[in-house]
C-alpha cells in the first residue's frame, strides 16, 4: 500500500498537480545554511521518497540542494535515542555537532538523550506545548542561526 501511495505522490509532484508546502521561513534559512557551509538534513515518519519529492517540487522551487540527507522511520523511531545516534553515524557526524529541530517534546527528549541539540519550533495550529520545557523554543527557523 505504501509503494503505491508512493507512486500516487509521485505522479501529482512530477505532473505538477501538487507542490510541496513549506513554511516561509525554510527556504531561505536553507539557503542561508548552505551558504554558511552549514549542512541540513530531514527526519521525518514521511518516507525518504516523500521528503524528496516534497523538497523537489516545493512551491518555493527545488529545495534539494540545500539538503544533505533524507532520513525516515527506517533508522528507528523517532522517540528513540538510538535513533538519532543512527542518523548521526550514517549522517557522518557527532550527536553533539547536531541541532535537531522538531515540534515534538518528545523527539526533542529523544535527540538530546542521544547527545544532540535539540530546539522546539512552535508553528502556527501546533498544539500547545507543556510549561517549563528544558529546550530553547522559536517561532521560526531564523533563531536557530548556523
Amino acid at each position: 500500500l505504501k509503494q503505491l501511495q508512493g507512486l500516487v505522490w509521485k505522479h501529482g509532484y512530477e505532473s505538477g498537480e501538487i507542490k510541496g508546502q513549506v513554511y516561509a521561513d525554510v527556504p531561505a534559512m536553507l539557503k542561508s545554511w548552505k551558504q554558511s557551509g552549514v549542512s541540513a538534513a530531514i527526519y521525518s515518519s514521511g518516507s525518504r521518497l516523500a521528503q524528496q519529492l516534497l523538497f523537489r517540487h516545493s512551491e518555493a522551487g527545488d529545495l534539494t540542494p540545500y539538503l544533505s540527507g533524507y532520513y525516515d522511520t527506517g533508522s528507528g523511531p523517532k522517540r528513540e535515542a538510538a535513533s538519532y545516534r543512527a542518523i548521526a553515524d550514517a549522517w557522518k557526524q557527532r550527536p553533539q555537532d547536531v541541532t535537531f529541530c522538531t515540534d515534538q517534546p518528545a523527539e526533542a527528549e529523544a535527540a538530546r538523550a542521544a547527545g544532540m541539540t535539540a530546539v522546539i519550533i512552535m508553528r502556527p495550529g501546533n498544539p500547545p506545548l507543556p510549561a517549563n520545557l528544558p529546550f530553547a523554543v522559536h517561532a521560526d527557523l531564523k533563531k536557530i542561526g548556523g
